[in-house]
């Protein structure tokens, strides 16, 4: 791609984007019938089905980037995301009007894994800050994430479906139930073949993306972690923007929330292959200061949200919970720091 003009890259880099989005709206209808079919539960389901499925995109890019030696674009993409998609529930709040969003989508399954994404991030922050140790060019840490990463899913599974406490009901709470036009007992198959389909779609999206945005960052000097925290971050994000406002939309909050917070855990995988595909030793000995600072702030604003999911206001500033107003705020400074700090 270093051969083709500005106005061509852009628009490739647009088409790729829109595929994304678009594939992302099917896949969040198809996640939902695939939960009421499967008694698999739409906190579940959004943690497992949908945040990976939307994730892959920015799993490519990472990983690519990674492979191509430029540790920070990978790392900054994958960091970069989880602060983004955070900020989409904080607006998403916006869209929603009853009541606070937090509040609404009271459940156990959310809650443990916000637990588990604070604890998968601040593994990467003990690589960054402990010696350089590497095996085969790999951190044992990106291990010890893996295989966190898989106890986690299971704890969250045995959350959802044997809770050992419940929250407090109230009129605003909305109750995770089958829709009425999906019927429990037909076949899963044939959504399930589409949804995986739609996957392999928005993977191939975000190769493309990873090209092009490395292609900016050699002709035009860019920094790798600009490109990486504030353009394919976002872009590749899109997907968890557009499926957060259908599932609320679609009054299928728990689907919402647990989509995001599922899509962050599974994004910490990121730095996990992204490891294995740098070939000059640990990736986390090979970033600079401004990746570690989107860390901090993905890790801030995933415990400002778990607070908002514990206290459950019903209403704040402009019906929005306060919690979402603190994610925009944080966010927002996050990327004046990155666009004009020396």
């Amino acid at each position: 791609m270093q051969d083709l003009s500005l106005p061509l890259l852009l628009g490739i880099f647009a088409l790729a984007g829109a595929i994304v989005v678009a594939a992302s709206i099917r896949a969040t209808t198809l996640a939902d019938l695939i939960a009421d079919r499967t008694k698999l539960g739409e906190a579940m389901a959004g943690g497992i089905l949908l945040g990976g499925a939307t994730s892959l995109s920015g799993v490519v890019v990472s990983v690519t980037a990674a492979y191509g030696g430029d540790a920070s674009f990978a790392v900054s993409n994958a960091v970069g995301g989880i602060a983004a998609q955070t900020l989409f529930l904080g607006l998403a709040d916006l869209f929603y009007k009853r009541v606070n969003l937090e509040h609404a989508a009271a459940e156990p399954a959310n809650l443990f894994q916000a637990v588990m994404l604070l604890i998968l991030l601040s593994m990467p922050i003990a690589a960054m800050a402990g010696p350089d140790i590497a095996y085969f060019g790999v951190s044992p840490v990106s291990l010890v994430m893996f295989l966190g990463y898989l106890w986690g899913v299971r704890l969250s599974s045995i959350v959802g479906e044997r809770p050992m406490w419940r929250p407090v009901e109230t009129s605003d709470t909305r109750k995770d139930e089958p829709d009425e036009e999906n019927d429990p007992n037909a076949p899963v198959l044939r959504p399930a073949l589409i949804f995986v389909g739609l996957v392999a779609i928005m993977g191939l999206s975000g190769w493309v993306i990873s090209q092009v945005a490395g292609t900016f960052i050699t002709r035009y000097e860019l920094s790798s972690s600009l490109v990486g925290a504030l353009i394919t971050a976002i872009i590749t994000s899109l997907p968890e923007l557009v499926t957060t406002l259908v599932a609320v939309r679609r009054g299928a909050l728990q689907l919402a929330v647990g989509g995001i917070i599922g899509g962050n855990t599974f994004d910490t995988l990121f730095l996990v292959f992204s490891d294995v595909a740098y070939r000059d030793g640990s990736i986390f000995q090979a970033v600079g200061e401004t990746d570690l600072y989107w860390l901090a702030t993905g890790m801030l604003m995933t415990a400002i949200l778990l607070g908002g999911l514990i206290l459950r206001q019903r209403e704040g500033p402009a019906r929005i919970g306060i919690e979402s107003v603190l994610l925009i705020l944080i966010y927002c400074c996050a990327v004046a720091v990155e666009l004009f700090a020396p």
